[in-house]
């Protein structure tokens, strides 16, 4: 009987672990991961903390005893120490300081990613909070729901960061946002959408410290101020949102990594060691625009990584489809939804890339309720083939970003775009589409 531990029982290690226990009943499964809780819908934090949602409870979309019930053993609050590759042996070492050791035939590392920290002085103060486990969105609510707590920066002006200073306005907070490049969201958008979203951001009452540094946390035992090279500015909270890192320190000295510290996976998932799997945020993927592995961090990576490698160890043979980092935010109301790459990302990565524009209403102007919408679609120079998408409105337009994720997986063309059969109906959209509008403006 084939033996898989999992180390850590997050999204991935989650999808890992059903999709072999619901696949494969003969194989004993064995997750381990080092937190009280696992399935946290990390995304949904923001909601909570700014009482858009009642509660965290519906964050949560499993718990340990479900995989006792499919016959998993699972060993919460115990964290992995040390990994013998050569013996297959994993090392453990539970909160009361108990150690154990699990040996495998498989061996899935789930192990996330791990926030940065900036390492400047007073960094060690209280009041300055990350946000990743549930456990750091607790925190971060308790200090907002105390009086004295007026002024909160965020430091990074990317998803986390735009999200929780929301959250942060609508409790009732003086909110600072400082990011080191120009704008907010530069990772998925180009200038022409994040200008929107820093005048909405600004429009709601935030402070944008954007071409700010963070040099130095000043406090006596708990942060009073933050400095950067324009000014200080006094604070009672510090939420840090600049990023993540792969967490690879388990396999680091013994498996293939990628440029910035990722696990290399091929892909079935599997590492440069035969016998172990990667996944999630710890692991590379495989970009359908780029035709090249990277490495995107996002909890619907995570999941199907977590499918393939399931599968595959279930002897159900699975290839990754590769993944275009399709994401969407919604912030006061705007709604930004994007896939594969920006421009500024195309051409930071070789590519040579053009793109068309279009703006629009969503519906005919004889409708009352409607709203604008902007539309970019990127497009390789010499293959002509679609390598991302932008769309931006009040009104709900992700759905569409789905097609262009299909569009990039399947090299589908602009060309070919051009004369798609786009169905019309006046409370849905426009005779002349603003995607088919977007296409016959190419070049």
């Amino acid at each position: 009987m084939t033996k898989t531990v999992i180390v850590g029982a997050n999204h991935a290690g989650v999808a890992v672990a059903n999709t072999i226990l619901d696949n494969a009943p003969d194989q004993e499964v064995v997750m381990i991961d080092s937190n009280t809780n696992l399935s946290y819908l990390g995304c949904g934090t923001a909601l909570w903390v700014g009482r858009q949602i009642d509660s965290y409870e519906g964050l949560f979309y499993t718990k340990k005893e479900d995989f006792e019930n499919k016959g998993a053993t699972i060993h919460m609050e115990t964290s992995v120490d040390l990994i013998d590759f050569e013996k297959k042996v994993v090392h453990c070492v539970t909160k009361d300081g108990d150690t154990f050791s699990e040996g495998y035939d498989k061996l899935v590392l789930a192990t996330g990613s791990t926030p940065i920290s900036p390492k400047i002085p007073g960094n060690d103060l209280k009041n300055i909070q990350f946000l990743k486990r549930f456990q750091d969105g607790q925190a971060v609510d308790h200090i907002l729901g105390d009086e004295t707590t007026k002024t909160v920066a965020v430091i990074g002006a990317g998803y986390i960061g735009v999200e929780i200073a929301e959250a942060a306005k609508r409790r009732g907070k003086n909110v600072l946002l400082f990011d080191a490049v120009d704008r907010a969201l530069p990772n998925y958008y180009d200038k022409w959408f994040t200008d929107d979203m820093d005048k909405n951001l600004a429009d709601h009452g935030i402070e944008l410290h954007f071409g700010e540094l963070v040099q130095e946390y000043k406090g006596n035992d708990k942060v009073e101020a933050i400095v950067t090279a324009k000014g200080e500015y006094p604070v009672d909270l510090v939420i840090n949102a600049i990023g993540f890192l792969p967490n690879a320190k388990l396999g680091k000295d013994h498996l293939e990594l990628f440029k910035n510290g990722a696990y290399l996976v091929d892909r079935h998932q599997m590492t440069s060691d035969p016998d172990v799997y990667a996944v999630g945020d710890c692991a590379t993927v495989y970009s359908n625009a780029l035709q090249a592995t990277t490495y995107i961090a996002l909890a619907t990576n995570a999941i199907r990584s977590g499918l393939v490698a399931g599968y595959n160890i279930a002897g159900i043979t699975v290839e990754s489809e590769g993944v275009q980092g399709s994401n969407g935010i919604s912030i006061f109301g705007l709604n930004m939804v994007s896939t594969g790459l920006s421009v500024e990302a195309a051409k930071k990565q070789g590519l040579e890339v053009t793109y068309t524009d279009y703006e629009d209403l969503q519906r005919p102007d004889f409708m009352k309720e409607n709203a604008n919408v902007k539309i970019r679609i990127v497009y390789e120079v010499s293959s002509r083939r679609i390598v991302g998408a932008q769309l931006s409105s009040r009104e709900d337009i992700a759905g569409t970003i789905h097609m262009f994720s299909l569009a990039i997986a399947e090299k589908f063309t602009i060309d070919k775009l051009k004369l798609l059969d786009i169905f019309f109906l006046p409370h849905f959209n426009q005779p002349y589409n603003y995607i088919t509008m977007a296409a016959l403006q190419a070049k």
